[in-house]
């Protein structure tokens, strides 16, 4: 096998033998092992050893994960990898739970990241469970922490850095929308992931959060990682900037409400972008449900700003 290990990570799986080597790894247990997200590096030794020493491997992507193995090192046969995916898992489940009361260790991993967070596993580690048999998490890489980490994350005074996660949308445009009015009445923050192909229609859907900031994570931990921090009336322009920014994989943090020591937050900004185009009723309940601010201080509000238009005209 050492002709097969390419040099940089050579002294990697010799490592992970090394470090997890002598650790317990009971049989007739589910190994739910997380991958990197995009950067090969972040593989942890514990996951590289658990994943040589497997009886086999289930995945999401059977050809996704051999490549995978052989840039380690570890060569497995197609016989041992067994696919099971968002359409196959409760029944693929059966087979995983059968060879598990013959005491093998099987090792489960997704395309990327952690399995079960937006990615098949949930079901199968729910079966495997339900069956009497023990399921091992290996920490590692995920979207979700990646991002969070970086974003900042402030948030309101009684909520902290708490969150949220939404994960993807929906993809139809009226329950995307009616999604996004949802989120405007969480005043925590909230993680959403999405796909290259619908990251515009999302951005036009989160114009009504107005100012409300929006850090978004574009390719994390590849070449072309890319973090920025915008206002949710400003997303489709940001992506609109350049052709490469609609292009990867994207995770994104709503931020907490910001408040003001008066409760209204970011309602006067979001009401006087509502005003311009809706009544003063239908403004005020849209500002009130995407700040949080209270609907009897808007109202006052909106009053104060329209009799100040018409002074002006």
């Amino acid at each position: 096998m050492s002709s097969l290990i390419p040099a940089s990570f050579g002294a990697a799986l010799q490592a992970a033998r090394d470090a997890a080597g002598a650790q317990h790894y009971p049989q007739g247990t589910l190994y739910v092992v997380a991958t990197p997200i995009g950067n090969l590096a972040d593989i942890t030794l514990r996951a590289l050893h658990v994943l040589e020493i497997a009886d086999a491997i289930a995945c999401e992507d059977t050809r996704h994960t051999q490549g995978m193995l052989r840039a380690y090192g570890i060569d497995r046969p197609g016989a041992r990898l067994l696919a099971v995916h968002q359409h196959n898992e409760a029944e693929a489940a059966l087979g995983v739970i059968a060879r598990l009361a013959q005491g093998e260790r099987i090792a489960y991993v997704s395309d990327a990241g952690t399995p079960g967070i937006s990615d098949p596993g949930a079901r199968l580690a729910a079966a495997v469970r339900e069956a009497g048999h023990r399921v091992l998490p290996l920490p590692g890489a995920s979207s979700v922490t990646t991002l969070l980490s970086a974003a900042g994350l402030v948030g309101a005074e009684e909520d902290g850095s708490a969150f949220v996660f939404a994960g993807f949308l929906p993809t139809k445009a009226g329950e995307r929308d009616a999604a996004v009015q949802r989120l405007a009445q969480e005043p925590r923050s909230v993680l959403l992931l999405e796909a290259p192909h619908r990251i515009e229609a999302m951005a036009r859907a989160l114009v009504v959060l107005g100012p409300r900031r929006i850090t978004l994570g574009r390719e994390l931990t590849k070449q072309f990682e890319e973090i920025a921090t915008v206002a949710a009336k400003d997303l489709a322009g940001w992506l609109a900037a350049g052709p490469q920014r609609t292009r990867g994989e994207f995770a994104l943090v709503l931020h907490a409400t910001a408040k003001t020591p008066d409760g209204t937050g970011d309602g006067e900004r979001v009401l006087k972008l509502l005003l311009a185009e809706l009544p003063v009723k239908s403004a005020v309940k849209l500002a009130a449900e995407i700040s949080g601010a209270p609907r009897n201080g808007l109202y006052e509000m909106a009053l104060k700003l329209r009799a100040g238009d018409s002074r002006e005209d």
